[in-house]
């Protein structure tokens, strides 16, 4: 019988990996605290969350930074290629980065960058293999002036079956699949176009089981993507509102989780630190530690800039703002829920996957825990 992998098993096989107690600075017990019974997830063999190496179970996925990116270009729709950058140099640009979150114990990775804007899923998974990372990449489509023009002459079905088909058959002929839906809307009022996106979004939801992550920021925006999403039968549980720091009204953000949404402060570095402290407290004592996700939106390597310009790290949060957390009052066992807990419920799928690739007998997934590198 195949070993089911809990997070105490996880825990330990951490603490053997780490070869120098440096890596943990700033931490009690790291990142992933004392790994108590029942912290593990329920009902785990019904879901699978599918990575840009294969689907595994939700408990796999361990800490996890839910919105960040490796690539960016924003040439435009019409102008955007793969001729125009070097994935090797990509990759060895920003496998440094992954290696070091690694070794910190991040093993889940969303990465947002949507079609159109840089998205490449081949080297999202040499990355992923490299790094023994799970990658989740994205389907889906963004916002004027990032859209092709089929966006504006397709129907909302139209739209929904293109992404329902990666999803399902995978990427171009890449054979890798996306594990969520990623979309974006203009702030105020949504314009025609945004509002079609959301519905084909929500049929593409409903159709496959994978959350969907809309870049909102905007309170008037995120009440009426939720409504178009309601109106489209979604449970909200399966919406993530991205960027909601940006929204300064903190009562859009309990609106949001009040109706059932995910809501993600996604900008957590050192020049915001104390104000995502206090909007982590905010929502935390409105009793919505259960709709919270936390990120960096960070890495950013964008084409036509040499080397791909200023790249941000990622371990800001895991080596500087999590000790930052624990100063203000927040407990390990709620950021074990921040960062391990919440990402693997946003992100699983109800059913089984499709193809048995990365799974093991029984559809259990055969486990990368336990061989953490060290840099």
């Amino acid at each position: 019988m195949e070993h089911k992998l809990t997070r105490r098993d996880f825990v330990k096989n951490l603490a053997v990996g780490l070869t120098s107690a440096s890596l943990l600075s700033g931490f009690s017990d790291s990142v992933l605290g004392s790994g108590k019974e029942g912290d593990e997830m329920k009902d785990d063999d019904i879901y699978f969350i599918q990575t840009a190496r294969g689907p595994i179970n939700p408990n796999q996925l361990g800490v996890t930074l839910i919105h960040e990116h490796i690539m960016v270009d924003f040439i435009g729709a019409d102008k955007v290629s793969k001729d125009r950058y070097d994935a090797d140099e990509v990759f060895d640009v920003m496998l440094p980065y992954l290696k070091e979150i690694r070794a910190l114990g991040v093993t889940g990775f969303g990465e947002c960058t949507p079609m159109y804007l840089g998205r490449d899923a081949q080297l999202l998974a040499r990355l992923a293999e490299a790094a023994d990372m799970h990658i989740i990449t994205n389907t889906g489509l963004y916002k004027e002036p990032y859209l092709p023009q089929y966006a504006f002459q397709k129907s909302a079905d139209e739209l929904a079956q293109m992404w329902i088909n990666e999803i399902e058959n995978g990427i171009e002929d890449t054979g890798i699949k996306p594990g969520f839906i990623k979309i974006a809307v203009n702030p105020g009022n949504l314009i025609p176009i945004q509002q079609k996106i959301a519905r084909a979004a929500a049929r593409t939801s409903l159709s496959t089981g994978a959350v969907i992550a809309a870049h909102t920021g905007h309170g008037i925006a995120v009440l009426e993507e939720m409504d178009i999403l309601e109106e489209e039968g979604l449970p909200l549980n399966r919406f993530i509102f991205v960027h909601a720091g940006s929204e300064k009204d903190e009562e859009y953000h309990f609106m949001a989780a009040e109706r059932g949404a995910w809501v993600e402060y996604d900008s957590i570095r050192k020049e915001e630190a104390e104000r995502n402290i206090q909007l982590i407290k905010g929502m935390l004592e409105k009793g919505y530690e259960d709709n919270l996700l936390l990120s960096q939106d960070a890495g950013w390597y964008n084409v036509g800039q040499p080397k791909g310009g200023n790249i941000r790290g990622y371990a800001y949060l895991l080596k500087e703002f999590t000790p930052l957390m624990k100063r203000s009052g927040i407990d390990q066992e709620t950021i074990d829920k921040l960062m391990i807990l919440n990402p693997a419920k946003a992100l699983r799928i109800k059913g089984k996957p499709k193809d048995a690739k990365g799974v093991g007998p029984a559809g259990k997934s055969i486990s990368t825990f336990g061989r953490v590198k060290s840099p």
